[in-house]
């Protein structure tokens, strides 16, 4: 299990969050919703969005964040974690 900061609990809390991101080279403030995803026998969250949003700022977001996030082209972990890290949240 993984240590979240207090942004990341603030969002778990509240169901989603506005980030700022780059899409298409300009600067959008996005609704990225909590979801709670099936792999296997374990149920982990990640943040989801409807919208293509480039592999490099879905992994800045990871990051920043420190939740997984997912977008239609792709998902992003933080770095050095994987889904079970995410596990039970």
């Amino acid at each position: 299990m993984v240590e979240l900061s207090q942004r990341a609990r603030d969002i778990l809390k509240n169901g989603s969050a506005k980030i700022r991101v780059v899409r298409s080279g300009m600067f959008q403030q996005m609704t990225f919703t909590v979801r709670r995803v099936q792999l296997g026998n374990i149920t982990y969250v990640e943040l989801g969005i409807d919208r293509q949003v480039d592999m490099s700022e879905l992994t800045r977001v990871a990051n920043e964040i420190g939740l997984p996030i997912e977008a239609p082209n792709g998902k992003a972990f933080p770095k050095g974690t994987s889904a079970t890290d995410f596990a039970g949240l």
